[in-house]
């Protein structure tokens, strides 16, 4: 008897123990190509669709350039999950899923997260004491120039240096972390997350605040959402208009959280400082986008967050791999994002594995 097969869409040099646990279990792993996730061609949605039409079950990491759409979904008809290694599922399509009974799973593990929240400190301070600036006017043969002045981050200490505020859109497990990172800079916290209960701000020390008045106050926007129509485009010219002069925007969530060229225009005008962006509208990101012209005011990172040697995304190749294991014997892993499709996927499949 053919085993379950299970397609690995975006193979990220699995552990081969791991991936032994899971043919253990009585499944058949099959590999992608690797070009899938990082190169755009519009025949790579065929033979996404080839290989994954017999799959019960397929797992991965990022695949932006050959999303899993509506057509690979409604293509794979034994299909029951998709289970990622990352936090963010936007590269499949959750509408699509939840109505075909496709249960999707993620992995919010602390080895992600800690990872973009140790980056988003990273380039909060990069931006701030102008470490992009300061390494360029040496190496031109410049020294000590005023330019070079830097921002002072933690409380006042006099009229002239009144620390900052940072402005955190979005208050789970990455921006509670990075409010951690920051409670010794002694720094004027706010946060907007509507759906964030009242425990993590007090948790945060930080001002709970609605959306505008987060941009007219922070002198720094560091956005931690995933990707939703509420979410999409959030940042955009009217936006910017209300951010506070001289502003410096972070963005280690989604790329299509910001309008990109809104952005550069508010960057060139002067009312937006600069930004530090980990994550792009298109990845990669395009050769003639507008970001690239903007020299030190805009520090650029290759969707690389996370990325930490031994870490990354170990911890969630683990959880994909129980997901599918679990949801492949027929129960309910403990990680679906789309939790509303439940009730379809067990009318669907009644509760009946296809591994023991």
């Amino acid at each position: 008897m053919t085993k379950p097969n299970v397609l690995i869409f975006a193979p990220r040099d699995e552990p081969a123990s791991m991936l032994a646990e899971v043919e253990k279990a009585g499944v058949e792993i099959a590999l992608g190509n690797r070009d899938w996730p990082w190169t755009r061609k519009p025949e790579y949605e065929d033979e996404l669709i080839a290989a994954a039409r017999e799959s019960v079950g397929m797992m991965g990491s990022m695949i932006r350039c050959t999303p899993i759409s509506r057509r690979v979904l409604e293509s794979c008809q034994r299909l029951r999950v998709v289970a990622k290694y990352t936090v963010g599922v936007d590269d499949v399509d959750l509408e699509a899923a939840t109505e075909l009974g496709v249960m999707v799973c993620h992995a919010p593990t602390e080895s992600n997260c800690y990872g973009v929240a140790e980056t988003t400190i990273t380039f909060i301070l990069a931006m701030l004491k102008k470490v992009q600036e300061r390494d360029a006017a040496v190496r031109e043969g410049r020294w000590r120039e005023p330019v070079l002045a830097t921002t002072f981050l933690g409380t006042r200490v006099s009229e002239d240096a009144p620390g900052i505020t940072i402005g955190l859109v979005g208050l789970g497990r990455i921006g509670m972390r990075v409010a951690q990172l920051l409670a010794p800079w002694r720094v004027r916290l706010i946060a907007c997350d509507p759906h964030a209960p009242p425990s993590s701000f007090q948790l945060s020390n930080a001002k709970r605040v609605d959306y505008q008045t987060l941009l007219r106050e922070a002198d720094v926007v560091s956005f931690h959402v995933t990707l939703t129509n509420e979410t999409r485009f959030m940042m955009d010219e009217k936006e910017l208009s209300l951010c506070k002069k001289g502003a410096t925007i972070i963005n280690t969530a989604r790329g299509k959280v910001i309008r990109e060229s809104a952005l550069a225009k508010a960057i060139e005008s002067g009312h937006v400082s600069g930004a530090a962006l980990d994550v792009f509208e298109d990845e990669p990101l395009p050769m003639d986008s507008p970001l690239r012209q903007l020299g030190t005011k805009v520090l650029l990172s290759p969707h690389s967050a996370s990325y930490n040697r031994d870490g990354e995304l170990r911890a969630g190749m683990a959880w994909a791999m129980r997901a599918i294991v679990t949801a492949l014997r027929g129960d309910v892993p403990d990680n679906v994002y789309n939790k509303d499709v439940i009730p379809r996927w067990r009318e669907r499949f009644g509760g009946a594995g296809v591994i023991d």
